[in-house]
């Protein structure tokens, strides 16, 4: 009886997520090209999520790209397909590993942020003052961090595509005597723009949901301090559970009508 308790418990959970996160983006979209027009927190926000996590993406793209061409390379080697490994790892960098791993270390490391945020002004009654002042929390709130996560996260995705076929190329020259030329040179013959718009895709998909999945559940937060500590734990993994569902299908999406 337990089991069934909290799975049911579990359900419903699942089913006051999905409304109010229906109802929370029909009210974003309502008051989005409505003024007041909060400039200089979207600024602010931006600077938050895409200055101050660059230094993360460069070491993490960097790193993704280095080991992708290493084992690409080493594997590759047994059957004598050196050569093809500019191809792969570009594919699969703009492709794939960009989008995925910044949205997920955006996930970890700006999701957590935004619900910590939003959830101590909720436990602090702060919500409850800027209602009370007239204005509306969607607008002043939400819609600043929705904006800034759109433009931020696909920015942070080039920057990580880049720096990880810089990786690649650094191990395919040291480690696999590919030389830089002709790396980048079967990169690009590879490559097409549809590649690198396809990624940026995926991102604005996840900057959607992992910054209003924050801003719900930082609104909604109950409990005080332990409330906050568990609404950033639960934002994370919810958030890096819907990019890994979500990209198979955006992938399977642009396998049907772009890559073909």
């Amino acid at each position: 009886m337990d089991f069934v308790h909290r799975m049911g418990t579990k359900v419903l959970y699942a089913l006051r997520f999905a409304g109010g996160f229906g109802l929370l983006t029909a009210q974003v979209s309502r008051e989005l090209f409505y003024s007041p027009f909060y400039f200089r927190l979207t600024v602010a926000q931006i600077f938050a999520i895409g200055i101050q996590s660059f230094l993360l993406v460069v070491v993490t793209g960097l790193a993704t790209g280095s080991v992708m061409a290493l084992q690409f390379g080493h594997g590759l080697t047994k059957f004598g397909g050196t050569l093809y490994v500019p191809k792969i790892v570009a594919l699969a960098i703009l492709r794939e590993m960009g989008p995925v791993f910044t949205s997920l270390l955006v996930a970890g490391r700006i999701g957590s942020g935004i619900a910590s945020e939003v959830a101590s002004m909720k436990v602090t009654q702060q919500i409850d003052a800027i209602r009370a002042l007239g204005t509306s929390p969607t607008k002043r709130i939400v819609i600043p961090r929705l904006l800034a996560s759109l433009i931020a996260l696909p920015i942070l995705t080039l920057f990580a595509d880049y720096i990880g076929l810089f990786g690649a190329m650094m191990v395919c020259y040291f480690d696999l005597n590919i030389n830089p030329e002709f790396f980048w040179s079967k990169a690009v013959e590879t490559l097409r723009i549809s590649d690198l718009l396809t990624g940026m895709a995926k991102t604005i998909v996840f900057a959607f949901f992992i910054s209003l999945t924050a801003c719900w559940r930082g609104l909604n937060t109950e409990g005080g301090t332990q409330g906050v500590g568990n609404t950033t734990t639960w934002v994370v993994v919810t958030s890096s559970i819907f990019i890994m569902i979500s990209d198979f299908f955006l992938t399977k999406f642009f396998i049907l009508t772009v890559y073909r």
